[in-house]
C-alpha cells in the first residue's frame, strides 16, 4: 500500500509540472567559443573604434561579465568588445591564477577560459596550440608545424626557416617572435612571382603571412608569417595579427597590407 501512495504522489507531481530533484543538474550554461573570443582578442584591441568583431559578441560579453564579476573589469566595459581594458583584466585574471609571462598576455587560452566560466559558461570551438617541437631546426609548436606542412603541399615545394617561434631577445623581430605561431621563411632564389604565391598558400592556411622587403626595414627579402588564433602568439605577433584582419600590412607604420588578397581564416576554419 505504502509503495503505491508513492506512485501515486510521483503521478500527481509530475501531472503538476514539478521540476525533478536534479533540474539543476541539468540546466544548460551559455557556450563561449574560443575560436570567437580569440579572433576579438586579437582584432580589437587594434579597432580605433569599440566596434563588435562578428560572431564573437555574444561570448565576449559574458568572458567579461565573469571579470567583472570578479573585480577586474568595471561593468562599463563589459559590452561585447575585447579591447586593450578587457585584455588588460584578463591578463590581471591569469596572473591570479599564478601565470606568467606568454600565459598571462591577456590572450585567453583553454585552462583560464575554463576556469573563469565555471558555473557561468562552456567552452566549445577549443583551440591547442599544442607541444613545442623542433623542426628542420626551428623551435615551433606542433599547430604552426601543421599549417606550414600543409601550405608547402599546396606550394609544392619545401620552405627554408630561418626563424622559429619562442625566440626571445632578437631585437629585429621586435617581439613577435618571442610567442608562438611566428616563422621567418627564405625566399632567396625565388621570383617576385613565387615569393606572392608563397605568402598566397600560407594565408589560405590560416596565415597571417607578407613578403618583406629591405625598403621596408633593416632586414633582406624574406616572408614573415604569424599564425592566426595561436593560444602562444606574443603580444607583438597578437597586433600583427588583429592588423592583419583589418587590412594593414602588421608594421609599425600600419600601412594598407601589401599582400596577396585571399579570405581570411584561421588553421581550424581552413580544416572545416
Amino acid at each position: 500500500m505504502i509503495s503505491r501512495i508513492v506512485v501515486a504522489a510521483g503521478l500527481v507531481a509530475g501531472l503538476l509540472g514539478a521540476a525533478p530533484a536534479d533540474a539543476s543538474a541539468r540546466t544548460l550554461l551559455p557556450a563561449v567559443s574560443m575560436e570567437a573570443v580569440l579572433k576579438a582578442a586579437q582584432i580589437d584591441p587594434r579597432r580605433s573604434d569599440s566596434a563588435i568583431t562578428p560572431g564573437s559578441g555574444d561570448g565576449v560579453l559574458l568572458v567579461e561579465q565573469a571579470l567583472s564579476a570578479r573585480g577586474l573589469l568595471d561593468a562599463a566595459y563589459a559590452d561585447g568588445h575585447f579591447g586593450t581594458r578587457t585584455v588588460d583584466a584578463y591578463a590581471a585574471y591569469q596572473r591570479s591564477l599564478g601565470y606568467t609571462g606568454l600565459d598571462a598576455s591577456g590572450l585567453p587560452g583553454q585552462t583560464s577560459l575554463r576556469r573563469l566560466g565555471e558555473q557561468r559558461y562552456t567552452v566549445t570551438a577549443t583551440v591547442s596550440a599544442g607541444d613545442r617541437l623542433t623542426y628542420r631546426g626551428a623551435l615551433m609548436n606542433a599547430r604552426t608545424k601543421a599549417m606550414l606542412v600543409e601550405a608547402e603541399r599546396l606550394l609544392g615545394r619545401q620552405l627554408d626557416i630561418t626563424q622559429g617561434s619562442y625566440n626571445t631577445g632578437n631585437p629585429g623581430s621586435a617581439g613577435t617572435h618571442d610567442g608562438g605561431g611566428a616563422l621567418d621563411l627564405s625566399v632567396a632564389g625565388m621570383s617576385a612571382a613565387t615569393r606572392t604565391a608563397v605568402a598566397k598558400a600560407l594565408r589560405q592556411v590560416g596565415f597571417a603571412a607578407w613578403v618583406r622587403t629591405p625598403a621596408q626595414g633593416d632586414w633582406g627579402y624574406h616572408i614573415h608569417a604569424v599564425a592566426l588564433a595561436d593560444p602562444d602568439l606574443s603580444p607583438a605577433a597578437q597586433h600583427q595579427a588583429g592588423d592583419y584582419y583589418l587590412g594593414y600590412n602588421g608594421l609599425a607604420n600600419r600601412a594598407p597590407d601589401d599582400g596577396p588578397a585571399v579570405a581570411k581564416r584561421t588553421w581550424e576554419d581552413y580544416n572545416r
